[in-house]
Order: C-alpha cells, then structure tokens, then sequence
C-alpha cells in the first residue's frame, strides 16, 4: 500500500484582489524584509522588527485563521499568535496539478510534522521527530532529546509585531525556494527549481489549519546518450521531460490536536497500520518499539449507549469529478462500513457526501486537510489506492484521499468476466450492463475505504472458510465467500453453476473477519487511562481467534511459506479441489469468449486478445496456488498463554497430492484453451510462447530455491514424516518427462517446449550467478523469503544425471524422428549443463528475485498496500 494527502485553497479568499503574475520577491523588498538574506532559501539575518503599519499597510488583504494571513500584492505575512508558537502542525505536501509524465492531480507528495519557535527577532521553522521518545520524568529522556534536535527548514526575520507579541513574518520565500523537505524536484527527476518563475498564488487560513497554492517551476536538463533507462512506476510516472515544467503544489498545515487521542497499542494477531516509535523510557532491559494502531477518533456522543452515534463522524467526499452514474455506488460502497462500527458501539460512524463544484461553493477544495476525498483520476492504470494520513504522536487518523483510477474499471470487468461469467447472465456479453459495473465499483470503493480506516490486507482470511462452504448458497448468502473484503478473494471462481449462489453474493462484501477487526479496534475500553490499562482486554477479545479461524491475520513471518496466505485466491483451505473447480469454469469461459466480445460489428478484436490473455493468467495464478502447498506451513500468530505452536508444516501426504495435481494440469498442455477460432481472431504465431510462459511461471514458482530451503529444514525437523526434497525433485521430473516411460516416446510442440524450459530452469539453478537480495526492503521485512540451501545444486545435479540416463534409455524405443531430435538436443544440453567447461558459456542469470512473483507473493499481508489490483496476463 503509505500515502498522504492536500488540498486546495479557495479561489475566493482575495477574490476582490486576484493573485497577479509572479513579480520576482526579491525585485521589490518591502522596508521590514529589506536587510533579509536567502530569498532563495538561505538563511535569514536578525534585524530589528518595523512598527506594524508600516508592514502590514492599509492596502493589506487580511483573514484570521490559525494563523492571519496578510496579503498586499503578490506577498504574504503569517501573523503567528504567540500562542501557536511551539505547538505542532502536520505538513502535507501534495501535487495539486502536474505536468506529462508525472502521476496526476491530487497525488501526494510527502507529510511531516513542524512547529514554529522564536529566537529572538527570528522565526525558526523546525521538523519534529517522534521516532524516538522517552518519558520526560525519565533521565534518559534528556539523551534522547540531545540525539533528535529538530532540524531548522527555515528561519524568518520578524518584520514587526502586531497585538500581544504576535510575530508577523513574510512568508513567500518558503513556497519559491527548493527546500529539499518541502520540495517536488525528486518526484519530478528534475534538476533545478527556478524561483524567478514560481509564486505563490493563493493562502487561505481557517481556525486549524492553512492552505497554500504554489506554482513552482522547474528544469531537467538531456539525458546523456546512452544512459541507462530509469525504471518507470505507473503509478508516479516517468518523471518530467527535458526541458522546463510549472506544477501547482498544495501545502496544508493542520494544527494536530492540543489533546492528543489515546493510542491503541498494536497486535499483530489483528491486521493494522501502524505509527510506531522507539520508547528508550521504558523500565525494561532494552528499548522498546511501541506500535500504536492508524485509527480514527470516535468518541460517543451518549458514552452510556451500547450503540451511539460519534461526536465527529468520518466523513468521505465524493469528487466532484466522478462521472454521475458511479456517484451512488461509490457512497454505499463508504457506507457499507456502518455495520462493522455498529459491531464497535458506534452508528452512523461513517458517511459519505458529494463534493461541491466549484460553482457550489468556491470555498471547498478536495485538497483540504479539513476533507477526506475519494479521487476520480483520468488515467488508464488499472488501480486505486487508499491512503491515509496519521497523528505520529497517537496513530490517529486525520484525513484520508483515496485515488480512483478510471481504468480500475477494466480490469474489474476482465476479472469479473474470468472469474463469474459461469454464474452471472450478465457478464457473459461485453460492455457489462450499469447496474453489474456499478457494483463493481462499490466493491473497489469499500475495500479501499477499509484501508483508510486502519486495515491492511488480509490474505489469510479467505483459507479460514471450509472449501465447501464457498459453494453453499446459504452460507456464502450469510458470510460470504472470504471473510474479509481486504482479502484479494475476488470474485467467487469455485462456484459452479449448479450451486446457484445469487449472482450479488459473487462479490465480497464487509465479512465476518471485517467486523471484527474493526470492533477490536474502535470499541471503547472506558475503564481505561492508558494504552497499558487496555491491553489485557485487547488480548481477551484477540482469542476469539481460537474459536473462530476466519478471524484470524496473518502470521508476521509467514510471508511466503503459508498456502493460505496468498493473494487471489477463493477457497484456499483445499487450494487443489478450488483449483480443479477453478479450471472446469475456465473451461467453461473458454467457450465464451467470442460470443462475449463480438457484438459489436466493425470493432476490432482488441478485447478478445485481452480477454485470451486474462484467461491464460488467470489458469496460471490458480495453478499457483497448489505450487504453495509443497514445503508449506500453516502459520497462526500466537502470544505467550495459547496453545499450540504459530508455524506448522503442510501434511506430506497433502504435499505430494499438490504436485501430483501440478503434473496433471499444471504440465500437461491446457489443450481446453487452444482454440484456432480464437488464436487465429488475435495472432498470427504466439500460443506455443504464451503456453510455455504460463508453465514455465509454475516451474520456477515450485522450484524456488526459499521453497527448497524449506524442505529441507522440514525433512531435517520431522524425519520421514516430511516431503524430502529429492522425492519432490524426481516427482516433478517424472511429470514433466512422463512421454520416457511409454513404448514408444512422442512429444508434441508444448511438451518440447516445456521440456526446454525445464532444463533451462535447471542449468540456472546450476551455474546462474547467485542472486542478490533485492535492496529498499521495509524495516521487519521476512528475509527468510530468499533463504537457500547448500543442498540444492546437488540434489539438482544428481537428479539431471538420472533424467540423462532415462533419455539415453528411452532413444532405444523412439521411432518417431522429431522425438529423438528432441531427445538427443535435450542430452547435449544435460551434457552442457553438468560440465563446469561450458559452465560460464549456458549459465543464466541465476535464480531471479521476483518481488510480485508468485513464489510467496513476497508483499502479501500488511505489506503489499500500494499495489491494490495487480493485473496477472499471459502473453506471448
């Protein structure tokens, strides 16, 4: 998932006085600012304050707020209360209006908290740290205070003093100069900010927080030719072009509350962001990490009402830019959260509204701290993002701007297409009718909402659910068919026709796991003063986990080893009978796919090649989740005081099903899904890459060398009850070499390909240069995702030699010529893999570290919050 949020100032605010174009500030200093040094940036110098009118002149513009903002031309004075001196303020950064190749308006740029001290005649604009903290009755506080000074982003000369020691200082220089904390140059790749070309063009104060506007220039010079390419994140962009770009910055300073919320200490048996800070305070022997849950403030307005509405509900703008007719969707799919707060004591907790247009009222800005808005982004990314923006002090959420990117849309229809066409009448033509797409839209919406209220994915939850239960119609009527909407249990692919689930129970709704975080979460513990004094009921309600699987989250250090915890999957407690169902519905979708998207004459065949490739994909990502079940665990967190142990080995018997199951789908070529009509609608050569892709993608997933390592701890652990990594070795080679046992070996074009990307994966295992472990991993991230063993390239080449013996056996049985080529070449290359001379010459790049690979799916759980939708084709 992680973000942040802005906003907008009104346009109003100086209506009478519009700003003007920028006239360089330093061109025509005002007499209070003429002995100030570092318009660009640097350094103010100390001078002796003037008599307030004659700073602030009768031709001043001014409004109180927080702070009162005077405007005489294109300048701007803070008028800072000694009061609001030393208090702290949440800064958030936000691209307002961007320019090509740099992600869209709205987007965030970055937060941190400041406050602002005076030092004699200067104002000091300091960055607050929370990292580290100790109780300040502590002695060692004072060491921890000498080792977090608040660094200085800038320092202001007052210019005179207004009523009760108020310090009036000018402002401009901190919106036009390239501070780096504050600054879009990085984001933008570019080289130089140019303050003669940025100004500031708006300031709007309100009681707790300002608004600036700022356009901002900056240049980028050539790229050198030759220089490596820089690697593009859709979601950013590319980054400026050469040359020179204007974007329009939003900056909010929020007053963060003067009362801070009680935080809420974390549980990682129940899935939530997190703020944390490192408590040198504490009386124990070493420092210790305190994490407190990203929440909302919710405060009953009747404390002694078992169910009571809040004081301040959370409430989400719909954008006014959202095309009219998802408008409705997008307000049921906040509003759907209602019951899980209700299960916390709270009703009508969340709401949503629709945001002004400007016409409405000219004083709303989606980039207001004050709102928290769900963006409609005109962009063909097929994603959205639930951001959100936290108190670091308590992991109190403050506000929250959810991206919606119009493409979102097709990759709902594909995948709703792929996985429920069986099922739904409607999604069985293309376009999707509104009523279907709309619900599709309020599924996205929810699940992104869930985010902002705290919840990161839970990739466990949907394996909690008996496998039969996600085809009983009552019961998925009742619970769904995944327990929580922040699982990625997409759409109910399981379910066969014959089951008759009600076409609205197809998509995931609020579940069971859900309600429950949420009501562990927000429910008030009246009794208590402190986050300690809540904990022993915390871990009460955390144990009804025991007695009810489906609300439990995943294990922290189970990323990758866990069957049950991994992404796109519906009823993964048996994930080779879900598969097996998967597949008959492929089938079934199979013989859709031209009627579905041809009924439209004199249109291309654009979304039949997409569909074709969706569906290979989509094979593909269920094949997958059987691969997990060898050298699996099945992981439930636990804390001291409960039974039973947190990591569990798969059943050897359940191990060796999966791969017998992998051998007799997996790599036996889907000839259901070769269809001339179609391939020959979209390609004229591409099906034997697009095969050999797919499979291959389940060959390197089930010989990753982090699976390896696993079995042989296992074996190492449990004996003879375990899958020894040499069985598993010689299953997999019998499966993908089965044709060595007939009478008479014939090998087809899929399985010869198949074959060629065995050896290829095993000459990589050999000889490929090690892999690095990827750099930028997050702090607690489970390295053990790249563990390896010693064991693995001997296995490996005692394997080869027996796959070499058994091809040299059966060339005696071959009659048929392309077979004994493929034979013979297949020998030369076992030849060249096992001999160290031509070692340098075939080895391959080494086992390659996949972050979004199917191999654990290293970012499942709370980790993987930035990529909501991943998109999973197959192509040539």
């Amino acid at each position: 998932m992680k973000f942040v949020l802005a906003l907008a100032v009104s346009a109003t605010l100086f209506a009478q006085d519009p700003p003007t174009p920028p006239t360089p500030p330093q061109d025509t200093p005002p007499p209070a600012a003429a002995a100030a040094a570092g318009r660009s940036g640097g350094a103010a110098v100390s001078q002796d304050p003037q008599p307030f009118d004659k700073v602030i002149t009768k031709d001043a513009k001014s409004k109180t707020g927080v702070f009162t903002v005077h405007q005489i031309k294109d300048r701007y004075y803070y008028e800072i209360p000694k009061s609001e001196l030393n208090r702290e303020f949440l800064w958030v950064s936000q691209i307002a209006r961007t320019t090509i190749g740099v992600g869209y308006g709205g987007q965030p740029l970055g937060n941190r908290v400041v406050k602002w001290e005076r030092n004699g005649n200067r104002i000091f604009l300091r960055d607050v740290n929370f990292e580290v903290v100790a109780d300040p009755k502590e002695p060692i506080s004072r060491a921890v205070k000498n080792s977090n000074n608040d660094a200085i982003l800038m320092a202001f000369p007052i210019a005179a003093f207004g009523k009760d020691e108020s310090a009036v200082i000018e402002v401009g220089r901190l919106f036009t100069s390239d501070i780096p904390e504050f600054s879009a140059r990085q984001r933008l790749t570019a080289t130089a900010m140019d303050a003669s070309r940025s100004y500031v063009e708006r300031v709007s104060t309100y009681p707790e927080n300002i608004e600036v506007e700022v356009s901002q220039t900056y240049t980028k010079g050539q790229t050198p030719f030759g220089a490596p390419a820089t690697p593009v994140n859709p979601f950013l962009g590319a980054g400026m072009r050469a040359g020179s770009a204007t974007v329009v910055l939003h900056y909010s300073m929020v007053k963060l509350p003067e009362k801070p919320m009680m935080a809420r200490l974390y549980d990682d048996r129940v899935g939530f962001f997190t703020v944390s800070q490192m408590d040198y305070g504490a009386d124990e022997h070493r420092a210790v990490r305190r994490r407190f849950l990203a929440r909302w403030k919710l405060e009953k307005k009747d404390p002694t009402a078992a169910l009571s509405e809040p004081v301040k509900p959370i409430v989400f703008y719909i954008d006014a830019a959202t095309p009219a007719k998802w408008v409705p969707y997008m307000k049921a799919g906040v509003e759907k959260w209602q019951k899980a707060f209700e299960a916390a004591g709270f009703k009508n907790a969340i709401l949503a509204k629709s945001a002004p247009t400007p016409e409405q009222d000219p004083d709303f800005s989606p980039e207001d701290a004050r709102y928290s808005v769900i963006r409609w982004l005109p962009s063909a990314i097929e994603n959205a993002s639930g951001p959100h923006i936290s108190d670091p002090r308590t992991g109190e959420i403050l506000e929250s701007d959810i991206q919606f990117y119009h493409n979102v849309m097709n990759l709902q229809r594909s995948w709703y297409f792929l996985q429920a066409g069986p099922n739904d009448p409607r999604a069985q033509k293309l376009p999707f009718p509104d009523d279907l797409m709309g619900k599709l839209v309020e599924f996205v919406c929810a699940h992104e909402v869930g985010h902002t209220l705290g919840l990161p994915h839970n990739m466990k939850a949907s394996s909690m659910y008996p496998q039969e239960k996600v085809r009983d119609r009552e019961w998925v009527k009742k619970m769904g068919h995944s327990p929580s909407i922040m699982d990625y249990s997409r759409f109910n692919y399981v379910a066969q026709p014959e089951d008759k689930i009600d076409v609205e129970d197809l998509v995931p709704g609020i579940g069971p796991y859900d309600i429950f975080a949420i009501k562990w979460a927000y429910t008030p513990i009246p009794a208590a003063k402190s986050p300690f004094e809540e904990a022993a009921t915390l871990d009460t309600w955390a144990r009804e986990q025991e007695k009810t699987p489906w609300f439990r989250f995943s294990a922290p250090g189970a990323a990758g080893s866990d069957p049950g915890d991994l992404s796109e999957a519906v009823g993964d407690a048996d994930a080779v009978k879900s598969t097996a169902l998967g597949i008959k519905n492929l089938q079934r979708v199979s013989k859709m796919l031209i009627s579905a998207t041809t009924t439209k004459d004199g249109e291309s065949y654009d979304d039949l090649a997409e569909m074709y490739g969706r569906m290979l994909g989509q094979w593909t990502l269920e094949i997958n989740h059987v691969a997990a079940i060898v050298g699996g665990f099945d992981n439930q967190q636990k804390h001291i005081g409960q039974k039973g142990l947190i990591y569990v080995p798969v059943p050897k018997a359940k191990q060796v099903e999966a791969v017998k199951f992998l051998n007799e789908n997996a790599f036996a070529t889907p000839t259901w899904a070769i269809d001339r009509e179609v391939l020959r609608r979209i390609e004229p050569i591409g099906e034997l890459s697009r095969v050999r892709n797919a499979q291959n993608s389940v060959l390197n997933n089930l010989f990753s060398s982090a699976r390896f390592a696993r079995l042989v701890e296992q074996e190492a652990l449990d004996g003879a009850t375990a899958y020894a990594p040499q069985d598993f070795i010689a299953d997999v080679r019998k499966g993908v070499w089965k044709e060595l046992e007939a009478a008479s070996p014939q090998f087809d074009a899929y399985r010869r390909n198949l074959q060629r990307a065995y050896l290829d994966l095993i000459n990589n295992k050999l000889n490929g240069s090690a892999a690095a472990l990827p750099t930028g991993l997050p702090a607690g991230f489970p390295i053990a995702m790249f563990a390896t063993s010693g064991d693995e390239k001997p296995m490996h080449r005692a394997d080869l030699m027996l796959l070499k013996a058994s091809l040299s056996a059966a060339m005696a049985k071959a009659r048929d010529l392309t077979a004994r080529g493929h034979m013979e070449a297949s020998i030369d290359q076992i030849t060249k893999i096992l001999d160290p001379k031509f070692a340098s010459a075939s080895g391959g790049a080494g086992n390659a570290i996949r972050l979004f690979g199917m191999e654990g799916d290293l970012w499942s759980g709370q980790n993987s919050d930035n990529i909501c939708w991943p998109d999973y084709m197959i192509r040539p």
